[in-house]
């Protein structure tokens, strides 16, 4: 659900929504950690044409923030019910704080940093 009980429809809502998801900035780090980790095991696959990197790729990325949702955040990663929207959120995000953005998107999310 994007806010109360409205239905997530678009992927603004579901932007809002994940930031939301994302309160906690050690939930972030783990997810910009696993991003940069995935990326990194991606173009090894295609250099090296190696298909245990790109699988290594789907644990790199998945491992570090399924962790943070289930021990730091505490709740259910949006992966299980929005993959590609989530799988897109997350590269957002990153590039977001990459470019010192992020914190403007999660005041407009309402996603307070909790402690």
């Amino acid at each position: 659900m994007a806010g109360g009980n409205r239905p997530i429809e678009t992927f603004d809502d579901f932007w809002l929504f994940y930031l939301r998801e994302h309160a906690k900035p050690q939930t972030r780090a783990l997810h910009y950690a696993g991003t940069g980790l995935a990326v990194i095991c991606l173009l090894a696959a295609i250099t090296l044409r190696d298909s245990w990197m790109a699988l290594g790729a789907l644990v790199a990325g998945y491992g570090p923030a399924w962790v943070a949702h289930f021990f730091v955040e505490k709740n259910r990663p949006a992966t299980f019910t929005h993959p590609l929207w989530s799988l897109a959120s997350d590269f957002r995000m990153a590039f977001r704080w990459v470019c010192g953005r992020i914190g403007d998107d999660l005041e407009r999310a309402g996603a307070i940093e909790r402690r």
